[in-house]
Formats: C-alpha cells, structure tokens, sequence
C-alpha cells in the first residue's frame, strides 16, 4: 500500500473508532421503559400546548392531556403542573 492510502485507512479506523464511543450505552429494561414513558408524556405536553395554539378552551385541552396520560404519570396533570 501507498504512504497515502496507508493514511486515509488509519484516518478511517480512527473515525469509526471515535464514533463507537459516541454510541448509546445499553440500558436496563427499567429504564428503556422509563425512557418511553417520558417521550409518551412529553408528547401528550406537546399536544395539549398545540391544543391551546389552535384557540380550544383550556378545560377541553386538558381533558384531552389526562386521557392522553392515563396510565403514565401520577396526578391530573401528567406529572407536570404549573402556575397559571
């Protein structure tokens, strides 16, 4: 092999090296779950927020966020509760 090809492969190796470490670690079942029950929440917030952009009544809103949540978080307000 080339001196330059000879670089370009270590260049190489040394990237795909560099980005393993950049790879998720693995995660116990728990947290997995844990992880999705937050994205779930997360998008149950996001849906009540749009809700309210579109002009809907609060009460309508949040209705539709505690059926959106039944099941994922603890309290009327899926886990998160704010002052109004």
């Amino acid at each position: 092999m080339n001196e330059a090809r000879w670089r370009w492969w270590l260049a190489l190796a040394a990237i795909a090296t560099s980005a393993s470490a950049f790879a998720q670690p693995k995660v116990s079942e728990h947290v997995r779950k844990d992880i999705e029950r937050h994205r779930a929440m997360a998008a149950a917030h996001e849906n009540a927020a749009r809700c309210l952009e579109a002009g809907r009544p609060e009460q309508e809103c949040q209705e539709r966020l505690r059926t959106e949540c039944k099941g994922l978080a603890i309290g009327r307000y899926c886990g998160m509760r704010h002052e109004h």
